[in-house]
């Protein structure tokens, strides 16, 4: 999880606290969302020149992360 947050940014004072890459104002979903639509990871880091690859792996992992918890029936 380290390396995850050394890539992940949480700012309450930019993009409206939303996770981004590394301070910059791409936010994590910025990247899912263009994965989602069928771009690769060199599309991907062709139309954001700033990302590097290991960011887009932060962003997958954050991602999987944030959706693997337990939800406990009441």
């Amino acid at each position: 999880m380290a390396e995850i947050m050394e890539r992940i940014t949480v700012d309450p004072e930019q993009c409206g606290g939303r996770p981004c890459i590394r301070g910059m104002r791409i936010r994590v979903t910025d990247v899912l969302d263009l994965l989602a639509a069928g771009l690769s990871q060199e599309d991907v880091l062709e139309e954001m020149p700033a990302l590097e690859k290991e960011d887009i792996e932060a962003s997958l992992r954050f991602a999987s992360r944030k959706l693997n918890h337990p939800i406990l029936a009441a």
